[in-house]
């Protein structure tokens, strides 16, 4: 063990029971020459009007783990700074530590700076281990894939599985002779259904004080009021515990339903603790395919919800990196429209859109259909700019960070990569979203309706797109349902449609 002293810099989205960074920086100090840095950056804080729970969530839990990390005798220093840079100059100044070391940060710009200008600006060398949050960073599926070789997640997926072996058989075949249950997990929710409510945490000193500070500083989206989000470990293994017991066996038929009333249903909630390392993948991948084995939920459920986690969010980082940084200006439909100012305060009488706007303005919650065949689906359809979409994502949602935003928002959500990531749009009429929910019968609008006085907006805009870029989508194999249905639509009718949608976006108030 070196004499020399060094510091470990942890990020506030890296908050992992065992750092590779702390353990890299052992390996080469003795503890008592370690001290661990965290730095909440106020410019950080302001780029986007941030969802306050999140912010809350966020530096209670960095706070709690600094905590933590004193009761495991390490030295820390917690500073408020106006950067990164400077909380990390203000650290290095008095400790005068002879290296740093750090995880590669999550995101694109972050991990540029650490590799790139880290070490020069603190004067010292950076040391800079592999992000170990994401199972892509021990195997890829696809090395070496150039940005332009299409990759579809199912492929993806079945090699991810195969490598870890989850769900497999001896025979090297998916258990339950399947690779995907995703046809038995659409069924709407009954309307006598209950899911059991997901638990909260009475907020303790250290989260009351952050509440405080959030409030106090006028700038974000929601309120911190009503705040109750596992900030440890141990909670967050409470949280997934409970999920275990009371929601997995039903999550996977209903993962793809939307209800008015009840907007977790059965869905985890957990990817707020997985994105900043409260949890980590491969354990909540191994309970889940236990509670199958121990005959605690069916194998749609349980394959759901591996395949969210195995599937889409590895997939939806490795699209990330391979993308990136192209990606943030990517817009194939040429959408030009300023983002609708009813985002900011749900005031739409869009029963669907006014319900799902004013969950993230109140919670910084939405599940994943809400979020694509709502949110998004609307947001293509009226043409709205991809960068604004992902922003406005980016503000409102409590588990929101750039690297699963951008591909999902822009990628999947819009298709604006030009099918990178998602080989079809993900567009839908109000048909879809009666199907699917329950917010139709209450609405001002007429669901059945294409167009009229009292025609669903989600109809006209519908149909609209598919006149707009009908050769484009007839290209397109996945969507050829969708193109052959504008044989119905007779030269009145389509003039009707593309009327109706121009005087519809031509109000909507940015």
């Amino acid at each position: 063990m070196g004499d020399e002293r060094a510091s470990v810099w942890i990020l506030g989205d890296q908050l992992l029971a065992r750092h590779p960074a702390l353990a890299a920086a052992e390996q080469e100090h003795a503890q008592q020459n370690l001290r661990v840095v965290l730095v909440e950056s106020l410019r950080r804080t302001r780029r986007l009007p941030y969802q306050r729970k999140k912010l809350v969530l966020l530096f209670s839990a960095m706070r709690h783990y600094a905590e933590e990390l004193r009761t495991q005798g390490y030295a820390v220093d917690y500073v408020q700074a106006p950067t990164f840079l400077d909380g990390l100059r203000q650290h290095v100044a008095a400790w005068k530590p002879s290296r740093l070391f750090a995880m590669d940060a999550s995101e694109w710009q972050g991990r540029t700076f650490q590799r790139a200008r880290l070490g020069d600006e603190l004067g010292l060398p950076a040391t800079i281990v592999p992000n170990t949050q994401f199972l892509v960073g021990r195997f890829d599926p696809y090395p070496g894939a150039e940005a332009s070789k299409r990759v579809l997640m199912e492929h993806f997926y079945r090699r991810m599985r195969r490598h870890f072996d989850v769900l497999m058989a001896p025979d090297g075949k998916p258990v339950g002779g399947k690779w995907n249950y995703d046809a038995e997990n659409r069924r709407p929710l009954p309307p006598d259904a209950e899911p059991p409510p997901v638990p909260t945490f009475e907020p303790d000193t250290i989260t009351r004080e952050v509440m405080a500070e959030v409030e106090a500083a006028a700038h974000g989206v929601g309120t911190a009021n009503g705040f109750g989000l596992a900030v440890t470990r141990q909670q967050a293994l409470s949280a997934f515990d409970d999920f275990l017991a009371n929601r997995l066996a039903q999550f996977g038929p209903y993962e793809d339903a939307m209800s008015s009333q009840h907007p977790v249903l059965y869905h985890s909630l957990l990817s707020p603790y997985l994105n900043i390392g409260l949890l980590e993948p491969l354990e909540l991948i191994a309970a889940v395919e236990g509670a199958y084995h121990s005959e605690r939920a069916p194998i749609n459920s349980t394959e759901g919800f591996v395949r969210q986690v195995l599937g889409w969010r590895e997939y939806i980082y490795w699209q990330y990196w391979r993308l990136m940084p192209d990606l943030m200006e990517a817009n194939a439909w040429d959408a030009q429209r300023p983002l609708p100012s009813f985002f900011w305060d749900a005031h739409t009488e869009m029963s669907c859109l006014h319900h799902a706007i004013g969950r993230a303005i109140d919670s910084g919650y939405n599940h994943h259909i809400e979020r694509l065949m709502l949110l998004c689906n609307f947001c293509l359809l009226a043409g709205v700019q991809p960068r604004a979409v992902n922003d406005w994502f980016l503000s409102f949602y409590v588990d929101a960070y750039e690297w699963v935003m951008a591909p999902n928002v822009i990628g999947m959500g819009l298709n604006a990569d030009g099918g990178s990531v998602a080989t079809k749009p993900y567009i839908a009429s109000a048909n879809y979203i009666n199907r699917m929910g329950d917010y139709c019968p209450r609405c001002r609008y007429d669901h059945k309706q294409r167009t009229g006085q009292d025609a669903c907006p989600f109809n006209f805009l519908y149909w609209n797109f598919l006149l707009e870029h009908e050769g484009t989508l007839r290209a397109n194999p996945r969507l050829g349902r969708n193109v052959y249905g504008l044989r119905y639509l007779d030269e009145d009718e389509r003039s009707a449609v593309r009327r109706q949608a121009s005087s519809f976006l031509d109000k909507l108030q940015s």
